[in-house]
Parts: C-alpha cells; sequence; structure tokens
C-alpha cells in the first residue's frame, strides 16, 4: 500500500496554479504596505514579504488544497475540522486556533456566531471561515485603505482588534435602545413591544459575553504561557488584547444588568396596571352584590311578596336597589378599599 504524499511547501502550491476556493489574498511587504493580490491567478513567490489567505472553507478544492501544505499536521486538521469552540495553541513555531466572531450580512453585522480557523507562521497567515465573518472583512477594508501591519502577528492581532470593535459598536447600539426604552418606562409607556426587545438585548448581550469571556480567556492562557522560545514574528500582544477585551467585556455584563433590571422594572408595572384593573373589577363587583340581591328578592315567585299591589312599587324597589349600591359603596370608602 502506498504511503501518502508528504505536504508540499506553500511555495510551489501557490506558483502552480490559482488558488482554489480563495477568497482573498495580500502580499505584507517589509515596510508594513499591504498589497492586493489576484485571486484567479498563481501568486508569484517574493523575498519581500509575507502572506495573507483567506479561505472559504465550504469550498471542497479548498479542504483538498490546505490538506497539502506544509504546516504542522495539528494546524491543518484544525484548519479542516468542525470544532466549535475557542482556542489557540503553539506548535513548532506556528501558531493555530479558533476564534469566535459576528457573522456578516451584506451590509452590517449579525447576531449569528461564526468562527474563523487560522494557522500562522513567520511568513505566512492562513485563515479561513464557513460565513462571511466580520472582522476578516473589516481587517481586509483596513489593509486596502493603507494600514500598515509590521508582521504576521500584527495582522492577526489587527484582526482580534476588529473582533472587539464589532461587538463594540454593537454594544453601543444596545446601549443607545436600553436608553430610549429606559425613557418610555419612565414616561409610563408600557408596550408589550418593550418586553420583547428588552428580551432581545439581553439574549443578545448573553451572546456577545460567551464570546469574549471564551477570547479573553485564550489570551490571558497565551500570556501566562512562556513562548521565549517562539520567533519574534509570532509573538502576539496577548497581554494588551486581554485588556482591551476586558474592558469590553465588563461593558457588556453592565449592558445586561441594566436591561435586566429595566425588564423587571417593566414587569412590575405591568404586575400594578394589572392589580389597578383588578381592584376596580373587584369594586364594580361588590357594589352589585346587594342590587342584585334585592332583584333576587322580588324576582322570588311565591305569594305574599311586598309592593305587589303598590302602584308605585317599581319605583320603591329601584330605590332600593340604588339605595343598597349607594351604601356598598359608602361601606368601602370607610373602609378604605375605595379612595
Amino acid at each position: 500500500m502506498l504511503a501518502d504524499p508528504p505536504p508540499a511547501p506553500v511555495g510551489s502550491l501557490l506558483t502552480r496554479e490559482a488558488v482554489p476556493g480563495l477568497v482573498w489574498a495580500f502580499r505584507l511587504h517589509h515596510d508594513g504596505r499591504a498589497e492586493a493580490l489576484p485571486i484567479d491567478a498563481p501568486i508569484e513567490p517574493s523575498h519581500d514579504g509575507r502572506l495573507w489567505l483567506h479561505f472559504n472553507l465550504t469550498d471542497v478544492r479548498t479542504r483538498a488544497w490546505l490538506a497539502n501544505m506544509h504546516i504542522p499536521q495539528l494546524a491543518r486538521d484544525l484548519l479542516l475540522s468542525n470544532d466549535n469552540f475557542q482556542q489557540i495553541h503553539v506548535v513548532d513555531n506556528c501558531v493555530y486556533g479558533v476564534f469566535s466572531d459576528l457573522v456578516r450580512d451584506i451590509d452590517a453585522a449579525t447576531r449569528e456566531t461564526g468562527f474563523l480557523r487560522f494557522a500562522m507562521t513567520e511568513r505566512l497567515l492562513v485563515s479561513g471561515r464557513h460565513q462571511a465573518l466580520c472582522s476578516a472583512d473589516a481587517t481586509r477594508r483596513v489593509l486596502e485603505g493603507g494600514h500598515r501591519v509590521g508582521s504576521v502577528a500584527a495582522l492577526l492581532e489587527k484582526i482580534v482588534d476588529e473582533i472587539a470593535d464589532t461587538m463594540d459598536r454593537m454594544a453601543d447600539k444596545i446601549g443607545t435602545d436600553i436608553d430610549a426604552i429606559e425613557e418610555r418606562v419612565l414616561a409610563e409607556d408600557t408596550g408589550s413591544e418593550l418586553r420583547k426587545n428588552l428580551s432581545r438585548m439581553r439574549r443578545t448581550c448573553v451572546r456577545l459575553h460567551r464570546q469574549l469571556a471564551g477570547l479573553r480567556v485564550l489570551f490571558h492562557r497565551l500570556e501566562q504561557k512562556n513562548t521565549d522560545n517562539l520567533s519574534p514574528a509570532l509573538r502576539l500582544q496577548a497581554g494588551k488584547l486581554a485588556q482591551r477585551l476586558d474592558g469590553l467585556d465588563h461593558d457588556i455584563v453592565e449592558l445586561h444588568e441594566r436591561s435586566r433590571l429595566l425588564e423587571e422594572e417593566l414587569r412590575f408595572k405591568l404586575e400594578e396596571e394589572s392589580n389597578k384593573h383588578l381592584h376596580a373589577l373587584s369594586v364594580v363587583t361588590m357594589m352589585l352584590l346587594p342590587p342584585t340581591l334585592v332583584t333576587g328578592i322580588f324576582g322570588m315567585n311565591t305569594k305574599g311578596l311586598p309592593l305587589t299591589d303598590v302602584d308605585s312599587g317599581f319605583l320603591v324597589a329601584a330605590g332600593l336597589l340604588a339605595g343598597s349600591a349607594l351604601l356598598a359603596y359608602l361601606l368601602m370608602r370607610r373602609l378604605g378599599i375605595v379612595k
């Protein structure tokens, strides 16, 4: 039985033909300038610069191409896996892992979660996703706008920064919406859509907190690891990234707490309003009980009923009805049931 051929060097794979499933590619020159490369043609090797290759992992041809890359086996396996939890590893001068990100719609971020898989060496960053993600697309746009990165590690840090920026913008939007709902609640507006909106915001905050908590843990662990044997070009500023994520997560937790307290206040107002309605209904019921008793007495089909032979009997009975209701009302006023 023939053994599988060894993985090929990246350079030889790039110069053979157009890379399948490539979403975009950049060459990062030594001066930090990013050069966009065509994705429908072979990528020429260059002594000046490093590469960022971003792939659509739903393309079957892409998976076959990545399986032949000359990177550590563990990194290749993670790129091609379906693991849906955040992780980061360091092995043989290669940093690889999975980051959680928000899925991008045509014009904005959604609340759906996606995952960015990556493997990074000194001269190459390979990333892939199954759905369009906000951070990768934002990083592409800033590179096209002239942003400079000094190393492949700086490029990965920029991607993490864009993840935080996307969540930060979503947190600002949630905060603005919560302020608007709080104004309506203070104005005694208890519309049914308010609780739905608050529930949706709380759910979004929980998702963002879950993503940020996992990402924070990764960089805190990486900061505690001994990375002295790692090439300087691969060393991430884990402490700086962790500090940024810590502050953002704190803001998200505060927004979640605000939305929870506001939802409780809204629920109390709705309960108070319901109690007022029930109280009014109880008062009306108690006022109608004595007239109902009088009506029941005069409605009995028995001999000897009073006022049956009196011409003004109906008026007297009506007076009894009104008087009994008034008596019940005065009694409730005296007892403090009605104010």
